[in-house]
């Protein structure tokens, strides 16, 4: 009887020991992984003109930039119609900017100005003043500033010096906010929030910690993988306001599945925390051909007499060396290819390890990144990789 206590007792021990090194779930702010239903930016867009520019700006024979210029003109009382116009420090550009959620009237925001037309640089020059319109067609914002680049292009009739894109820009502070978009949270009882990453069990767990911090005040109800419904009790006066502040700054438990995201062009590999293997056995060797190509001149000596028409190069048969009869010049390419073809060994990678062991696990057998994106396309489709796998 006493054996069998203190064996009752080892075993809790193990299990509570166990237990005490499980990995703790990450957590994140309730404001960084789910946003308020209607609350949102605004995309604007408007077409103006950037002047001052020293001769890098589109030729003014395309019919877009030369109409502009002479409705701009006329529009400051100069009539230009029927005039030729030759300017080149003129550019055709697209202005665009987002409107933040709860911008106010006179507030500034920054502005993204790009080239039409040809013109070469947008470097010195000044945006005229542009109206810039949402996708109702009202104008909401007005842009107007000199143009910040990150880059400079000069060039001649025979040579150029450039660096980075010179043909888009940014007008800092130069949109001034015309018309603001209405939010009236004093009125509302409800709000809907959508996570950025729809997951069944993230949404569940933010219903949860809602419910268990804010219960007193509101309930939350999950409606599916990427929206909670939060609704204020009857019986609460308080300021919604206040509520989603507090909301907002709770600690979520965050959930993901497993996913393998590649970039072949750049060779960058980022695997989540539940990537999972199954038994798999990888080989991998890389198969390298190189072919080598000398050329050999044979120059023949001062004042050696010229060969007859007739006759053609031949080879001495003692050293291999091309021989000339006269005096005549001789080209001749020697071809090397070489083969070479690493041998690597087969590692088995066990089922079920975490992703800090399959690296290390491929790391063992010698593989770069872009090898290992190839790896783990063909562990893939074998079926022995359990993450969905994307490649961008």
């Amino acid at each position: 009887m006493k054996r069998f206590l203190i064996l009752k007792i080892l075993i809790s021990l193990v299990i509570a020991f166990s237990f005490s090194f499980v990995p703790p779930v990450f957590s994140a702010r309730l404001k960084d992984i789910a946003s308020i239903s209607g609350v949102r930016d605004n995309q604007l867009i408007g077409y103006g003109l950037v002047v001052g520019l020293a001769g890098t700006g589109d030729d003014i024979k395309n019919g877009f930039t030369s109409e502009s210029l002479s409705n701009m003109l006329n529009r400051q009382g100069i009539y230009m119609r029927s005039k030729t116009l030759k300017s080149d420090n003129v550019a055709a550009v697209m202005v665009t900017a987002t409107l933040p959620a709860f911008a106010k009237t006179g507030s500034k925001i920054d502005a993204i100005v790009s080239s039409i037309g040809d013109a070469t640089s947008l470097h010195g020059g000044t945006l005229l003043m542009t109206p810039l319109k949402g996708a109702d067609g009202q104008i909401y914002a007005v842009a107007q500033g000199p143009i910040i680049l990150g880059g400079y292009a000069f060039g001649g009739a025979n040579s150029s010096a450039g660096k980075n894109h010179a043909s888009a820009g940014r007008v800092v502070n130069g949109v001034l906010v015309e018309k603001e978009l209405k939010y009236d949270f004093g009125q509302l009882r409800s709000l809907t929030l959508n996570l950025l990453q729809p997951d069944f069990t993230t949404s569940t767990r933010l219903s949860d910690v809602v419910n268990k911090e804010l219960g007193k005040y509101v309930e939350a109800t999950q409606v599916d993988a990427f929206s909670i419904e939060v609704k204020m009790k009857e019986t609460v006066q308080a300021d919604l306001m206040h509520l989603i502040s507090r909301m907002e700054n709770l600690d979520i438990p965050v959930d993901s599945k497993a996913m393998v995201v590649m970039n072949e062009k750049t060779g960058t590999i980022v695997m989540g925390e539940n990537v999972r293997i199954a038994t798999v056995a990888v080989a991998h060797g890389n198969l390298s051909i190189q072919i080598k190509e000398d050329v050999r001149v044979s120059q023949p000596l001062p004042f050696a007499p010229n060969p007859p028409k007739g006759d053609l190069p031949s080879k001495d048969r003692k050293n291999g060396t091309i021989v000339a009869p006269g005096g005549q010049t001789v080209v001749t390419k020697d071809t090397t290819v070489g083969v070479g073809e690493e041998k690597n060994q087969v590692m088995v990678v066990s089922k079920g390890v975490t992703i800090q062991d399959v690296v290390k696990a491929l790391n063992a057998i010698g593989v770069s990144p872009r090898d290992l994106i190839t790896i783990m396309q063909t562990i893939k489709a074998a079926g022995a990789l359990q993450a969905e796998l994307k490649i961008i």
